[in-house]
């Protein structure tokens, strides 16, 4: 019997990386051509969040709702639970985030951000998820019918939801625990498919990293406060003369 020092992280991997990553082909294949549609989607929103429109911030969360309680339902559950028996755990957690999302969506003060760093790293991680993240399945060698794209696959999902976070703000204390937590379950997501990706000897595990870094660096700059610039505090009253 071998001492369980000599096991290395792979030994425990209830899968192998072509099975893993053959899912991501099969996934695209049933759903084409709702790639480009959703491609484009996501495009049109960003330029909306770039010009500053009032209710991009909800639009986001309505929309990244429907792709969490998506990729539960159409990926998690039917194509990674069989090779991965905790995927009916993570595709509970994906209907939370759903829930979260969908209720983000009604917060009338969630609101764009105004231009600073927190704003300036959503916009780079949602781009990412958007037009890098799909990249990585040809610089890594694999076909392109196993592009992971955003609103179909989890990890680009994630980070377009950290990304589309950082560039809300939000006036109430419930829409801020609201945001916090999304950003909690989205980061979460990111450190399970981290590990599973590194255990593989996938070298993108260390891009959705990078990815999940950004996003801790955007939340340490400042967290969702009030939208757009502050008003000017009015000057105070001039003293009565003597």
């Amino acid at each position: 019997m071998s001492e369980w020092w000599t096991y290395r992280p792979s030994d425990f991997l209830m899968f192998a990386p072509a099975t893993y990553w053959r899912l991501f082909e099969l996934h695209n294949r049933a759903w084409w051509p709702l790639q480009p549609l959703l491609l484009a989607a996501g495009l049109a929103w960003l330029v909306g969040a770039l010009r500053g429109a009032r209710l991009a911030p909800r639009a986001a969360a309505a929309g990244l709702a429907a792709a969490w309680a998506f990729v539960a339902f159409a990926f998690l559950r039917p194509l990674y639970a069989p090779i991965n028996w905790a995927a009916s755990g993570f595709a509970a957690g994906f209907v939370v985030q759903a829930a979260l999302l969908a209720l983000l969506a009604t917060r009338a003060d969630l609101r764009p951000l105004g231009p600073g760093p927190r704003r300036s790293l959503g916009l780079l991680l949602c781009a990412a998820a958007l037009l890098v993240y799909p990249l990585l399945a040809l610089v890594s060698g694999r076909p392109w019918r196993q592009a992971e794209i955003f609103g179909l696959a989890p990890d680009p999902t994630a980070i377009g939801t950290l990304g589309a976070l950082l560039m809300a703000g939000a006036a109430s204390r419930l829409t801020r625990w609201l945001v916090a937590g999304a950003c909690t379950l989205a980061l979460g997501w990111c450190a399970l498919s981290v590990t599973t990706l590194l255990t593989m000897g996938a070298g993108q595990g260390w891009v959705l990293l990078g990815a999940a870094g950004l996003a801790l660096a955007g939340l340490a700059a400042g967290r969702p406060g009030r939208s757009g610039p502050r008003r000017p505090s009015p000057p105070p009253p001039a003293a009565p003369p003597r």
